[in-house]
């Protein structure tokens, strides 16, 4: 982080914006104004070069449309694997996952090129669409609670060795392979399909891009409880009988 202050960077709301993910950069610019930051925070529109000296990069859901014209518009920037490489936090939703990845299958049918910043490619499912709650055990490197969200994706990710799932689900879908996975990780770049805005439901996720981003193992504590009804009341309606 800059001895300016912490700098996020909102990427192509424009493009990737669906099911409220800008909520996602809106937790992370309060939870580290509540511990005393300066937070700069920069929405990048998809005419506009993506900046290289941000500290944490939030990437929302999209359609199928916008979502291959940001992978293209990315790809020809440069910008966001110029940032990646030079150590900064990546946290991307759904649409903005498969982007980060090698490839996906785009509007037209045809296998897109991704950013290739985290190992896992994505392809198009053919049973039913994943919809509905998610809930899942986070990986255990990442030291952080149960997660909750919401799904809502046609996508099937497969996680190759050189990432890590994010987490295995006890309740939904997740990445769609049938083998329990929800998302990916790997250093400072995290994709997930969760929504809800899933910072929002998961404020420990959150206080970890901030960890990372200071380097440091705690922050100053805040008060939570609106972020821990919200949990309680996400986990009890998808755990709730039918």
């Amino acid at each position: 982080m800059s001895t300016s202050g912490l700098r996020l960077v909102w990427v192509y709301p424009d493009l990737l914006s669906t099911y409220g993910d800008q909520g996602n950069v809106l937790v992370v610019e309060r939870r580290a104004q509540q511990r005393g930051l300066r937070v700069e925070r920069v929405d990048v529109r998809s005419d506009q070069p993506i900046p290289t000296s941000g500290d944490i990069y939030l990437i929302g859901g999209g359609e199928d449309r916008p979502q291959r014209l940001a992978a293209e518009r990315l790809l020809r920037d440069g910008g966001l694997t110029r940032a990646v490489q030079n150590g900064a936090i990546v946290f991307s939703v759904c649409a903005g996952y498969q982007i980060i990845g090698h490839e996906f299958i785009n509007d037209l049918g045809q296998r897109q090129q991704g950013l290739g910043l985290l190992d896992v490619i994505s392809e198009r499912g053919m049973g039913e669409r994943c919809v509905g709650d998610v809930l899942g055990d986070v990986d255990e490197q990442l030291q952080l609670p149960q997660l909750t969200g919401f799904e809502n994706h046609q996508g099937i990710t497969r996680v190759g060795p050189h990432a890590r799932p994010f987490a295995h689900v006890r309740l939904g879908n997740g990445n769609g392979t049938g083998d329990g996975t929800e998302g990916a990780w790997a250093g400072t770049v995290f994709g997930t399909y969760m929504h809800g805005p899933v910072l929002a439901r998961n404020p420990a996720v959150a206080d970890l891009l901030l960890k990372l981003t200071l380097d440091v193992n705690a922050l100053p504590p805040v008060d939570d409880r609106w972020y821990e009804a919200l949990r309680a009341e996400r986990v009890a309606a998808a755990t709730a009988p039918a």
